[in-house]
C-alpha cells in the first residue's frame, strides 16, 4: 500500500499484520478520492473524518491531499495507525487519531462538523448499525449541508437504507468492496 497523491505521494504505508484489519485497496482509495475531488475540486481546507480507520490509509491519503483536519477513529488503534499518519509529516493540515468506538466518538464533544465522512466498518457490522451511525450524524449535524458520506461495504451485502432526509447518490464497486456515496437529500437543503 502506498500514498497515491499529494504531498506524501509514493510513500509506502505500514501494513497491518492483523488479518481482522482490511485496508481499503489502493484501487478503491484512488476511486474514492477521484470522486471526492470531482465533487469538491480539491480536499484543500476540508474537514475529513475516517471512521473505523484501521491502518489509517484513507485518512492519511486525505491529509496528503490537503485536508485541513483529519480525524481518524479506531477502536483498536495501534502504533501502525499513528506511524502511517507520521509519514505525511510536513502536510499543512493536522490530524488526530482517536482510540474510540465509532458510535461513542460521534456522540462525544470531540466530533466536529465535517465536509467528508468516510466509514469503513468491518463487513460483519450490520446494516442496522450503519443506519444508527447515520442517524447520529444527521441528528448532531456532523456533516456539512453539501458534505459527502462515503461508506465501504462488501459488494455482495444487502444495501442499507439511508435515514429520512438523506439519500444515496451513487455506488461504485471495486472487487469485493463497494462504496456508497450519499448525504443530505436536495429536498432538505436550504
Amino acid at each position: 500500500m502506498r500514498i497515491i497523491a499529494g504531498s506524501a505521494k509514493g510513500k509506502k504505508l505500514f501494513s497491518p499484520e492483523d488479518e481482522r484489519v482490511r485496508p481499503t485497496s489502493d484501487r478503491a482509495r484512488e476511486g474514492v478520492f477521484s470522486s471526492l475531488e470531482s465533487a469538491f475540486g480539491s480536499l484543500t481546507d476540508l474537514y475529513f473524518l475516517d471512521l473505523f480507520a484501521g491502518s489509517g490509509a484513507v485518512g492519511v491519503e486525505a491529509l496528503s491531499r490537503g485536508a485541513e483536519i483529519v480525524h481518524a477513529v479506531e477502536e483498536e488503534v495501534s502504533e501502525l495507525t499513528s506511524n502511517n499518519f507520521q509519514l505525511v509529516g510536513s502536510a499543512s493540515g493536522s490530524f488526530k487519531v482517536f482510540k474510540n468506538r465509532a458510535k461513542r466518538f460521534l456522540e462525544s464533544d470531540l466530533a466536529l462538523r465535517y465536509d467528508i465522512i468516510f466509514m469503513d466498518p468491518p463487513y460483519d457490522v450490520s446494516n442496522e448499525e450503519i443506519v444508527e451511525l447515520l442517524e447520529i450524524i444527521k441528528e448532531r449535524s456532523l456533516i456539512q449541508p453539501r458534505g459527502i458520506i462515503a461508506i465501504e461495504r462488501a459488494s455482495k451485502s444487502k444495501p442499507f437504507e439511508w435515514p429520512e432526509g438523506m439519500e444515496c447518490e451513487k455506488v461504485r464497486s471495486y472487487g469485493q468492496g463497494s462504496i456508497f456515496y450519499g448525504g443530505y437529500s436536495a429536498s432538505v437543503l436550504p
